[in-house]
């Protein structure tokens, strides 16, 4: 059974929470339930820790980081597997997410290194000559990050990262799927010098642990990766805090006349199953427009058909299984509703378990829950449309806008897209389900608010005094 970090120091607290391999069922051990009376110890803990980071010059802050990227690198085989056991994605997916993950933590520490206000010309304003005035960036204070299980390590490291380099204190709240990676990383922290109070990580339900959480207002700043409808009320019950919130989607891709089909089939495979289709910027709604419908079926019907599912341990496993049966089940309910309201089943569909087999579904339309919902699953739906202003018009038929993509050749076109879909990230040639650790992210609409990477979270991570210096 493993302890939570309390306050500076490993705590039991009498009640467990078992964690279980998706694929099997099988336990692969138990963490420590946290309630009120530890989520209270965490926030005083949180509250003198965030005195000591601020206190931490930025070339140590800096320096903790760095070391802990170096050993995520050190245990990235071991690392990798405890991800691929507790979330069910492929152990090659889980080993490269531990490689993002120390990037994400390496990048941390640069930009740690980089935390400045600015000259303010005071002089150019009625009355400012003789007066110098800038700014300073200061810590918030106590960062709250509630993370999803689907990258347990990776977006852990992309709150928690920015959040210690800007010089703050942070109470990690993983996901109830996944916390033993949270815990391991707060050990690798801690073992690389990070202050004690530092960090606090509380194992628990979203729903109590969560809220309570997001509720004090002791608690600075947070920053939330999960669902809408939770997002939405955590928002209800922060108050006045700074908030970030990565929701969710269901991401478009536009394929044009033009598109070199091949290509188009082969990311919206990877983008679009990837993780069991579990990732918030997956491909979900493939948009086809005009005669390449038929050929882009052709070409992408076989390449799903042939991944390979099973034991996500296994070398030759392409795609592991869901998170939880019932999210299978949900998927199926989904699907089956598209089925019965008019859509193509080309392939899959069924689920054993948490299994489910990779699921292409042609002629769906914006109003089946294929569409109109965040799916995480796998699952890609096609439609057919005749003009790029239709597919614009189709892509932007939603009330998520996180991710979208294009294939074409035309430029125009390709501008048009940029201009004219509603997502806050945008890719030419690719699908949506892509992402670059050092790149703003976040989306529009109900897909949430604020950006992530290292830089631009700390960004919201701190606050800017203003000092102006007035002459004799």
């Amino acid at each position: 059974m493993r302890k939570l970090w309390i306050a500076g120091e490993w705590v039991a607290t009498g009640r467990d929470m078992p964690v279980n391999n998706p694929y099997d069922g099988s336990a692969i051990d138990a963490v420590a339930l946290a309630g009120p009376a530890e989520a209270e110890r965490a926030l005083a803990g949180a509250v003198a820790g965030a005195a000591a980071m601020r206190a931490l010059p930025a070339y140590d802050r800096a320096n903790i980081l760095r070391r802990a990227s170096q050993r995520l690198l050190d245990e990235q085989r071991e690392l990798g597997r405890l991800i691929s056991l507790e979330e069910g994605k492929t152990l090659a997916e889980g080993v490269f997410e531990v490689t993002r993950a120390a990037e994400t933590l390496a990048l941390s520490a640069d930009e740690a290194r980089r935390v400045a206000g600015e000259q303010l010309p005071l002089d150019a304003a009625p009355g400012g000559t003789g007066k110098l005035g800038f700014t300073l960036r200061v810590p918030c204070g106590v960062v709250l990050a509630i993370t999803p299980f689907n990258f347990p390590l990776n977006l852990v490291c992309h709150k928690v990262g920015p959040a210690l380099a800007g010089g703050n204190s942070v109470v990690l709240k993983p996901a109830s799927d996944t916390p033993l990676t949270a815990l391991r990383l707060v050990e690798i922290l801690l073992e690389c010098g990070l202050p004690p109070l530092g960090i606090a990580c509380l194992a628990g339900g979203g729903a109590e642990l969560g809220s309570l959480l997001a509720a004090d207002a002791r608690v600075r700043k947070i920053s939330f990766t999960g669902s809408a409808d939770v997002g939405r009320r955590i928002c209800g019950v922060a108050g006045l805090k700074r908030v970030t919130m990565e929701l969710g989607s269901n991401s478009p891709l536009i394929v044009l006349p033009d598109a070199d089909i091949d290509r188009a089939a082969a990311a919206i495979v990877a983008t679009g199953y990837g993780n069991a289709g579990q990732v918030c910027i997956s491909t979900q709604r493939v948009i086809a427009v005009g005669k390449i419908h038929g050929d882009l079926l052709d070409a992408l019907a076989p390449r799903v058909r042939a991944l390979r599912c099973g034991d996500p341990l296994a070398p030759e496993t392409q795609m592991g299984p869901m998170i939880r049966e019932r999210d299978a089940i949900r998927v199926a309910t989904w699907i089956g509703e598209a089925v019965a309201a008019g859509a193509t089943l080309v392939c899959g569909g069924g689920h054993d378990g948490a299994r489910f087999a990779p699921t292409l579904l042609d002629n769906v339309r914006p109003n089946m829950r294929v569409c109109r919902e965040e799916l995480f699953g796998p699952a890609v739906g096609v439609a057919r449309v005749e003009s790029l202003d239709e597919a614009i018009a189709m892509a932007n038929d939603s009330r998520y806008g996180l991710s979208a993509g294009l294939f074409t050749r035309d430029l125009n076109a390709a501008l048009r897209f940029a201009r004219d879909v509603e997502a806050g990230n945008l890719h030419i040639n690719w699908g949506p389900g892509w992402r670059a650790d050092l790149m703003p992210y976040g989306g529009l609409k109900e897909s949430g608010f604020g950006k992530e990477g290292p830089r631009y979270a700390i960004e919201e991570m701190t606050e800017l005094k203003t000092v102006v210096f007035h002459g004799g």
